[in-house]
């Protein structure tokens, strides 16, 4: 099941299939197929009207406001290999992705999509890390596997008041038999604006199964002035009361940088981008990613993860912050998971 450059060349048991606007189904033998009355973005046809079926009559969806479009709903056992999204970012906080295994009630991925694919504050941030790629002009790529057994179901919903003209999408699988002991994917977005004095940022709570956490993406906004970054991060794991088995010593550290950062860098596991102003300003906006692909975290039934935000204040004290901080959680683990908390609404996941 898995692929690297060490085992590409190896036979395998495998159908390759992919779905997109000019294959909506994902069927054999029946990509670009769509015609003026069948296309799924009118604006599309018309620009192929010379040309006719074959000729990119169908190759985004319109995604109207307030609605959800399922655009993968099929059966297993497969591994999606890659998704590859683009939108305007105007929407990166307004359109969610959920994804649904095997039949489940509640999705086991929830989260904006631009903060899914490592981009918040409505920009556009090139990341160039294994696990999640964006290039120029807001190519969004997701590398993580995802097998399931049964069934894969993924959706996108525009939770906005109004209506996205272009959805681009590819979503590449492969129809194979999947290990008993494979684990699902799962990722989550939570948010607090502003955190509450005193208090941990909680990055993820609840999550019961065995499993391992393969990473976060963070987007902080710090609304004091100075250096933000003197937080520890914690990993409860298994049980752990107050204290936990996994603490870091800074939050740069944490994402692989040190003193302060110093400079832009996204490289394959970590990252870290200013956005808006520097680092050290009122209103600094940051971008911020570590992937545990060589290190995952290993837990057996339990996890929760928390991040402090703390700063400096005067006679060298430290200030706890009370900045606005959201974050995408990813990891794998066995069915069935505890269902999310509530997303927040719009309001509560407007950039401002």
């Amino acid at each position: 099941m898995e692929i690297d450059l060490s085992n590409i060349f190896k036979r395998r048991r495998a159908e390759s299939r992919s779905l997109s606007a000019e294959n909506f189904r994902g069927e054999k033998g029946k990509g670009g197929m769509a015609t003026a009355e069948t296309t799924m973005h009118q604006g599309s046809a018309n620009a192929a009207r010379e040309l006719g079926q074959t000729w990119k009559v169908s190759p985004c969806i319109e995604l109207p406001a307030g609605k959800t479009v399922a655009i993968m709903d099929n059966e297993g056992p497969g591994v999606i290999r890659h998704i590859w999204i683009t939108l305007d970012p105007r929407w990166y906080r307004h359109v969610i992705v959920r994804v649904y295994w095997d039949g489940e009630a509640t999705p086991s991925v929830e989260a904006p999509v631009g903060d899914f694919f490592c981009n918040s504050w409505n920009t556009r941030q090139a990341v160039l890390a294994q696990p999640i790629n964006v290039n120029p002009s807001g190519g969004m790529n997701c590398f993580f596997p995802m097998p399931f057994g049964k069934h894969a179901r993924i959706t996108v919903e525009n939770d906005s008041p109004v209506d996205l003209a272009h959805f681009f999408y590819t979503i590449n699988y492969t129809l194979e038999a999947v290990d008993a002991d494979a684990l699902y994917f799962h990722a989550q977005w939570r948010r607090n604006n502003p955190l509450q004095y005193g208090t941990d940022y909680l990055m993820l709570d609840g999550v019961k199964g065995q499993g391992q956490y393969v990473g976060i993406f963070m987007a902080w906004q710090q609304n004091n002035a100075g250096w933000w970054g003197e937080g520890e991060i914690k990993m409860f794991l298994d049980g752990d009361g107050k204290f936990p088995t996994i603490c870091g010593t800074g939050t740069e550290d944490y994402f692989g940088g040190a003193w302060g950062f110093g400079d832009d860098f996204s490289a394959p596991y970590l990252g870290y981008q200013q956005v808006i102003k520097k680092s050290g300003e009122v209103g600094a906006r940051m971008a911020l990613y570590r992937f545990h692909v060589c290190d995952p975290v290993f837990f057996r039934k339990d996890l929760r993860v928390t991040m402090q935000a703390l700063g400096w204040r005067s006679e060298g004290r430290y200030l706890p912050l009370q900045d606005d901080i959201s974050s995408v959680v990813y990891w794998y683990q066995t069915l069935p998971h505890a269902p999310f908390p509530a997303l927040p609404d719009r309001n509560a996941r407007e950039i401002i």
